[in-house]
């Protein structure tokens, strides 16, 4: 990985951490923000004044093909984590996903074809299997576009794919599974679970309990990403990030609990119901091409990670409170 590097989604939860640990290789790296009035760049500002002193902000948005290929200009190297994530809400919107994780990612292929850059690390999710029809899940998994987010995550995918095949663009896309870690939305059910027991919450309260899932630590998932960007193997292909284990979201929220040093409850809440039919019912990632071509594996374990998470979360609670998102 040589001369600048472009991160989009630079300012979000897995893109501040992977520009971090880019600054820390000594990458020069230029970290595209969505364009807002508050002229905030996010998770971002939390990073120590050295590393923010020697970044490139570039405010844009995806949507925008002529802002890409000015941000991509003068890049050799993309890493693309721009998108709306929030399986929920695209029930209620789902022109926005398609504008954003669709068309969004057509122009950062279409600016890196026409820039010539050396090569695309497209971010996909685990969330375009769907349910899980076979365990653990293969790269050869069928796509399966249970919400309207994950449909618009497989177009995506599918884009980035034609561009590799039809005009020889350098891609290699990532699908991490469940990634946790500090600076994740309250959206998300670990923060959400560990802000209702750091509150002193008497019971946690979340829409469901049984579906299960694979969960990665973002230092993990961000070390796949460097390994990804350095590997000729990866590209043309896509490489599954996760632990090779599943956990059910009960069991999390009890592990979060005993964490927290809390002794409240866990208790179903319909209020926080997923919309019908939109919830993946196990997630369970097969790692083994990445263990033997990339030589990654995840260095830390479940609890190690959460007593992490759970130090952040009890030291940033403000960014937590509040909240009444669906899990």
């Amino acid at each position: 990985m040589d001369g600048l590097v472009l991160v989009t989604g630079a300012e979000g939860f897995i893109g501040s951490h992977l520009v971090e640990e880019l600054v820390q290789h000594g990458r020069s790296v230029r970290a595209l923000v969505y364009y807002n009035f508050r002229n905030s760049c996010g998770w971002l500002e939390t990073l120590p004044n050295e590393v923010m002193a020697s970044l490139e902000i570039f405010p844009a948005d995806i949507r925008d093909p002529f802002a890409m290929r000015k941000a991509v200009s003068g890049c050799t190297v993309v890493f693309h984590l721009a998108a709306l994530i929030g399986i929920p809400y695209s029930y209620v919107a789902p022109a926005s996903y398609v504008e954003t994780n669709a068309k969004g990612t057509l122009n950062v292929l279409q600016a890196c074809l026409d820039e010539r850059i050396h090569l695309l690390v497209h971010t996909s999710t685990s969330e375009s299997y769907g349910t899980a029809q076979y365990v653990p899940m293969d790269e050869n998994h069928p796509l399966v576009g249970q919400s309207p987010y994950a449909a618009s995550k497989i177009a995506a995918d599918k884009l980035t794919e034609s561009f590799h095949l039809s005009f020889g663009l350098p891609v290699a896309t990532i699908r991490p599974f469940n990634t946790f870690g500090p600076r994740q939305s309250s959206r998300a059910v670990i923060p959400t679970i560990a802000a209702q027991a750091l509150s002193g919450a008497n019971t946690i309260r979340l829409g469901a309990l049984s579906p299960k899932r694979d969960l990665t630590y973002v230092k993990d998932t961000v070390r796949a990403f460097m390994a990804i960007a350095n590997s000729k193997q990866a590209i043309g292909r896509v490489t599954n990030i996760g632990s090779g284990e599943a956990i059910s979201v009960g069991d999390i929220a009890k592990l979060i609990v005993e964490i927290c040093g809390s002794d409240a409850s866990v208790v179903l809440d319909k209020q926080r119901l997923r919309p019908a039919a939109s919830e993946v019912q196990q997630l369970v990632c097969d790692n083994r091409w990445a263990m033997e071509n990339l030589g990654w594996h995840p260095k830390y374990s479940l609890r190690e990670g959460l007593v992490e998470t759970v130090a952040w979360i009890r030291e940033n609670l403000q960014h937590h409170k509040g909240t009444n998102y669906t899990v």
